[in-house]
């Protein structure tokens, strides 16, 4: 008769708000975030118990200026998704599963050329990238003024991308229709 191995600690599966404590300091919130999977989790580590702000590792949901592709979601869900990490307090550091960002703020110059938030992010990027240095984190306040993913609800985006609300949409299913046209112009961007 074979003998079974016992794991030396069993880790369950997460859903959406779980907690996880690792030892007293090291507090992290699981949330749920389909869109760019179905089963896409993101993790935020509560930095009050070490005296800082919270970390926000988001996988492949949200990259400086950027967001992961909608595999086996669609743009309502990303949005949900989105939104999430939108609540989230502003000082909240980003630390992205990729590093993007240079790519995703020169797609962002095309779809918003005038945003001088985002041209100042990016001249930044490019000279940490010139000395080799990373880009991350940024913070989710810097995220909102310069990220055309989590800015659905700017005016300035939609037109830029020539997009109106229609009479009988509801403001969410707009925003849906926003991010799922940047989607599309990112992967036909990120494509070419």
């Amino acid at each position: 008769m074979a003998r079974t191995e016992k794991p030396l600690f069993w880790i369950a599966p997460l859903s959406d708000k779980d907690t996880i404590d690792f030892g007293t300091q090291l507090h992290f919130r699981a949330f749920y975030t389909p869109g760019h999977t179905v089963g896409h989790m993101i993790y935020l580590l509560d930095g009050r118990a070490i005296g800082g702000p919270s970390s926000l590792f988001s996988g492949d949901l949200v990259f400086l200026s950027g967001c992961g592709r909608m595999f086996e979601g669609n743009a309502s869900t990303m949005l949900s998704s989105l939104d999430t990490v939108g609540s989230l307090n502003d000082e909240t550091l980003l630390w992205p599963g990729h590093e993007y960002a240079e790519d995703n703020l020169l797609f962002a110059a095309e779809v918003e050329p005038c945003n001088v938030v985002r041209e100042q992010k990016l001249q930044w990027v490019l000279h940490q990238r010139g000395q080799r240095l990373c880009t991350c984190p940024s913070t989710l306040a810097e995220e909102k003024q310069y990220n055309p993913f989590l800015r659905s609800h700017s005016q300035d985006l939609h037109r830029a991308l020539g997009l109106q609300q229609k009479q009988d949409e509801d403001w969410t299913s707009y925003r849906a229709r926003v991010l799922e046209e940047l989607r599309r112009r990112k992967d036909i961007y990120k494509d070419r």
